[in-house]
């Protein structure tokens, strides 16, 4: 085969595990929970009398279906990929690979499509899906198999460009983080010189592509409605053979590393001069270590690659255009979605971007660690547990200080601008105190699945997964909440069962390896007591919303740092629990 021998081991061995089949049936078991949801939310109980009606809402269950799949396959995507092409780096097989015969297409292109197995068989496990709807009426079946190209070939397109930044850099965080930023950036700019300089700019994002699927009448075009994404498709294929062939031609020349030969050069000459030179007089100054030696290497060393500022010169590149973006809008007094302002949305997604790249610092940490080998010379030391858990912790929140603080500062120049009016000094306090505690909780949820897991590209996966799960299902919920103000309490019973699915999700998370009463309690409480923020907010609420948010979501960051400083070696794997 084309792709060689890694995407067939990877195609041969996924069937085998159990996780293939529980991950294929939960996606599809999500969709049609959510399908539960939003017909409760729309319809209720009342008897349906027309047929427009089904298909007003089929129509409607596909657009959220469509968008919130691209959303996902985008995402897990970039990160799959990355973190299995970062994975053999830290692990230094990648080196192996290299020296055997696989040929540059072989490795990369295997690489890619091993990573994108389970996005595509998902992708394939939600056509049914969309069948179903189809029979409801509402939409054709052009639009579905268009709506699928274009998430297909955005899920591609992400997957090459993780390929690429993965084989072209050699810490993981910065790999994740560039891979974000870069599909952040690419949907922004499309849709900005879509609105600046041509609207048949902004198709090359495949949002734009797909909202013109699914809504092919708002294009204004005279004659027949024809659905038609071929320049989407067209665009991100072409797209992800660029950057394929980039990362073919370039792979050898990229790995290994130049660090690596450098390495290597400088240890040859410090052998020759060592011969030349007499004992005495060969001496190396040494740097003073703090007390705290974890926290010392986080902060006081480039454990985590030379070129971290370009990454927070990024971050804050893209921070200052959705800013400027949210600032120059005209349309500041009205709701987005009829939730938030657009000032307010900009935070919203800054934000999240924050959360995520603290999250990745966060499990990064400690992959490197394990992977690199020097996690159980650590063990051996005498650090105590808590001086290690607590190093991490706050080595994750320093490097990652610029992308806590910008959003604050974002949001606090828009309220002196006179942006966002009903942002009040008390308000902003609220604010801040609720993001800095969904800093600590994301920081300790990369510390938690870091220690959980012991493939590294499974604990990525787990706790980038976890968050951005987290964040889509909140985003969801406050839809059906807006949709079903007028008839709240008939459709409780199904944010009732959504917000269950969520709390098992978060269960088999959070207590996959050492299971605990208070990680049980967390994964209870907090879907709930986030759901009942998310109502005292759409209510125009603001001390209740900051308070129930810290208790959620400091009770399970509190939940999963304790059992880690107490029982280290559980929480490792190196010992069981009574």
């Amino acid at each position: 085969m084309v792709a060689g021998p890694i995407f067939v081991r990877e195609a041969l061995t996924s069937p085998r595990r159990l996780s293939h089949y529980l991950m294929r049936s939960g996606f599809v078991a999500g969709l049609l929970i959510l399908f539960y949801s939003i017909r409760q939310a729309t319809i209720g109980f009342q008897d349906v009398l027309f047929a427009g009606d089904v298909a007003s809402f089929s129509a409607m269950t596909f657009k959220v279906f469509a968008l919130l799949q691209l959303t996902l396959g985008m995402f897990f995507a970039t990160v799959f990929t990355a973190s299995n092409v970062a994975q053999e780096k830290d692990r230094r097989t990648l080196i192996l690979l290299l020296m055997t015969d696989l040929r540059n297409h072989e490795l990369a292109v295997g690489k890619l499509l091993a990573s994108l197995l389970i996005v595509g068989v998902l992708l394939a496990t939600s056509l049914p899906v969309f069948c179903f709807l189809r029979l409801l009426g509402g939409i054709t079946w052009s639009q579905i198999l268009w709506a699928e190209a274009v998430v297909g070939s955005a899920a591609l397109a992400a997957g090459c460009w993780g390929c690429f930044v993965a084989f072209w850099r050699d810490k993981t965080f910065q790999t994740l983080a560039i891979s974000v930023l870069g599909i952040v950036l690419f949907v922004l700019v499309a849709h900005g010189l879509g609105a600046l300089a041509h609207p048949s700019l902004s198709l090359a994002s495949p949002y734009a592509g797909l909202i013109d699927v699914l809504d092919p009448v708002s294009q204004n075009q005279l004659g027949p409605i024809v659905v038609f994404a071929f320049p989407t498709v067209a665009i991100l294929l072409t797209a992800s053979l660029i950057l394929s062939v980039v990362t073919i031609t370039q792979l050898r020349r990229w790995n290994p590393s130049k660090e690596m030969h450098q390495s290597v050069a400088s240890a040859e000459a410090t052998e020759i001069g060592n011969a030349s030179v007499p004992a005495p007089q060969r001496r190396r100054v040494h740097r003073t270590v703090w007390d705290s030696p974890i926290i010392w290497r986080e902060m006081r060393t480039r454990a985590y690659g030379r070129r971290m500022i370009w990454i927070k010169l990024a971050y804050l590149a893209l921070t200052m255009l959705i800013a400027g973006a949210a600032i120059l809008s005209s349309s500041n007094d009205n709701l987005i979605l009829g939730m938030v302002t657009a000032p307010a949305f900009a935070f919203l997604g800054i934000g999240i971007l924050s959360l995520l790249l603290t999250n990745a610092q966060a499990v990064t940490s400690i992959t490197n660690e394990r992977d690199g080998g020097t996690l159980e010379i650590l063990l051996v030391t005498d650090l105590r547990p808590h001086e290690f858990i607590l190093g991490k912790i706050g080595g994750a929140l320093w490097n990652t200080r610029e992308m806590i603080l910008m959003p604050l500062v974002m949001i606090l120049s828009m309220s002196l601008l006179g942006r966002v009016a009903t942002l009040t000094s008390e308000n902003l306090v609220y604010l801040s105190i609720a993001f800095l505690v969904l800093n600590i909780f994301a920081v300790t949820l990369g510390i938690h699945a870091g220690l959980t897991y012991q493939n590294s590209r499974t604990a990525i996966g787990h706790s980038l997964g976890t968050m951005f799960f987290l964040f889509i299902g909140i985003f969801i919920f406050m839809l059906l909440l807006v949709e079903a103000r007028s008839s709240f309490a008939i459709q409780l019973q199904s944010f009732i069962l959504f917000i269950g699915f969520g709390s098992l999700g978060l269960y088999s998370s959070l207590t996959y390896r050492n299971p605990s009463s208070a990680l049980t309690l967390a994964s209870i409480i907090l879907p709930f007591l986030t759901f009942y923020a998310i109502t005292d907010f759409l209510l125009g609420g603001n001390l209740g919303v900051c308070f129930w948010i810290c208790v959620a979501y400091g009770f399970t960051a509190v939940a999963m740092m304790v059992p880690a400083m107490n029982d280290f070696d559980v929480a490792l794997g190196r010992s069981a629990g009574e």
